[in-house]
């Protein structure tokens, strides 16, 4: 499919996307109540700085980095790993092949089309975290830091989703890449930033988290919410980012064509 008949598609695509989101709307609020972890460690961090700071943390900190946790993890979920694979075991993937629109364009405006929504949730939490923390530990104080940010969002949802991508296309390959998935939750919740902040690690796990894309997921677009960098130090932890961003959408589509060549090849 060229990139002309591409672009012609997406607002189709991106208003069908949006209408099965309000339709189904229920889900989504299921969906955001099983990513509360973030107001759960809240909580419990909260309760431990009433005893004194934790590193630069104290409650309004605290406050304003599962507050931002919460909102990010909103704007940058994915369920396509779950879809590929239910779409490669139930047989209809092969119907999705037939339409002349690329799957993975398809795959990517479902889950932005859902993003308004999540929007409507976000602004009031940013709303109350400026309220509880202060507008200096919740959200940009500048245009510029305004911009960091949207940058390290959009790399965040694209590592995401091309993680998303290249887990769901193993279901090609292996039997089951359920266990990989889970593999993948665990990592992510613990390497990521969403249940700590990743400083709270010793200087050398640190170091090595540095080299793996989860930190990039969650941990720094919630720092650049919450004003954590210096302009120099965000940019080069986006380059960092962004590094990612190329590389996995490079194997992610690779792997992707793999499959489906084996997926032709056994009569998908």
């Amino acid at each position: 499919m060229s990139l002309r008949t591409s672009l012609k598609a997406l607002p189709t695509l991106l208003r069908i996307g949006f209408s099965e989101a309000v339709a189904y709307r229920a889900e989504m609020i299921i969906w955001v109540l099983a990513t509360t972890m973030p107001l759960i460690m809240l909580a419990l961090w909260s309760a431990v700085a009433r005893g004194g700071p934790v590193g630069r943390f104290g409650q309004a900190e605290f406050t304003g980095y599962f507050l931002a946790a919460f909102c990010v993890r909103q704007m940058t979920s994915s369920w396509v790993a779950w879809l590929v694979s239910y779409e490669v075991k139930q047989g209809t993937l092969a119907m999705r092949l037939l339409r002349p629109i690329s799957p993975l364009l398809a795959y990517a405006t479902e889950v932005l089309a859902g993003i308004p929504l999540r929007v409507a949730i976000v602004l009031p939490v940013l709303g109350i975290s400026v309220w509880v923390a202060g507008a200096e530990r919740a959200v940009p104080t500048s245009l510029g830091g305004w911009g960091l940010f949207a940058l390290g969002i959009a790399g965040a949802w694209l590592i995401t989703f091309y993680l998303n991508v290249l887990l769901g296309t193993l279901s090609l390959f292996l039997e089951s890449s359920q266990k990989l998935m889970e593999v993948y939750m665990v990592l992510f919740f613990v390497c990521s930033g969403y249940m700590f902040p990743v400083e709270f690690f010793p200087p050398g796990v640190r170091t090595v988290m540095e080299w793996l894309p989860f930190r990039y997921q969650m941990g720094l677009p919630v720092e650049l919410l919450t004003g954590a960098h210096a302009a120099k130090e965000a940019w080069a932890l986006l380059a960092a980012q962004w590094a990612w961003v190329a590389g996995l959408g490079v194997v992610s589509t690779v792997v992707w064509r793999r499959g489906l060549a084996r997926f032709a090849a056994f009569g998908g």
